[in-house]
């Protein structure tokens, strides 16, 4: 399958170039292409030194923005498969396979770190977010889901073009699969593990984790009761 593997990022020279040699270790076939977003430090640089494709967005767009064109980029050159990894070394790229390989069957398959037990640890606070929010789009998908708010994901073609069209500006993770599920995507979750960022501090603080938890969750709530207008009218 012709695969790209998408890495958005800001600000995260001193971790991309080890990201990039990662992926190129255990699927050398795979396309890299890394979406800089608006970095003011050296991210572009050292991912094209390490052989990436970049594209570099004139200013910061955010999680959403940049996630939108790499899947842009993909339905464009014709991908069979999309897989979205984070720029700081939290996803190893050894657990790729498991993803890629299941996305035959799936339209997306989330890497979990709650199928089963694995060795990540998260604060407190981000581990109530999750299950929260894990727990909201149980609900409202009425799919079991235990890791909601995870950046690494494998995507075929049908998410690919719905994803091209809409992506959810701040924030997306969660509400991206409320509007799968919308439009009759299958999607699975696989059992990943997950380590620390190599560099670099994450934006996510305590405050911005509050206000992560209300924006999201109107969002997905509006995006739910979108869906149960059009579906009543039709």
């Amino acid at each position: 399958m012709k695969t790209l593997i998408i890495i958005p990022a800001y600000n995260e020279e001193g971790s991309i170039g080890s990201v990039i040699a990662d992926i190129r270790r255990h699927v050398p076939e795979a396309d890299i292409i890394v979406i800089n977003d608006g970095s003011s430090d050296r991210t572009e640089e050292v991912a094209m030194a390490s052989g990436a494709r970049v594209l570099t967005m004139p200013y910061n767009v955010g999680i959403g923005g940049g996630m939108q064109t790499g899947y842009m980029y993909a339905k464009m050159l014709d991908y069979d498969v999309a897989v979205q990894m984070d720029a700081d070394g939290q996803h190893p790229a050894k657990e790729l396979p498991k993803l890629i390989g299941q996305t035959a069957r799936y339209d997306l398959v989330i890497g979990s770190r709650y199928v089963k037990s694995t060795s990540y640890r998260s604060s407190r606070m981000r581990r109530i977010g999750m299950i929260f929010f894990s727990k909201l789009v149980t609900l409202l998908t009425r799919q079991r889901f235990t890791d909601t708010t995870s950046g690494f994901r494998a995507a075929g073609r049908k998410v690919i073009g719905l994803y091209a069209s809409y992506y959810p500006i701040d924030y997306p993770e969660v509400e991206s699969l409320v509007y799968l599920k919308r439009h009759g995507c299958t999607i699975t979750e696989v059992s990943t593990e997950m380590q620390r960022r190599q560099a670099g501090r994450s934006s996510i603080t305590p405050a911005r984790s509050v206000y992560y938890m209300i924006k999201v969750t109107f969002s997905v709530l509006m995006s739910a009761m979108r869906y149960n207008r059009t579906a009543v009218i039709k």
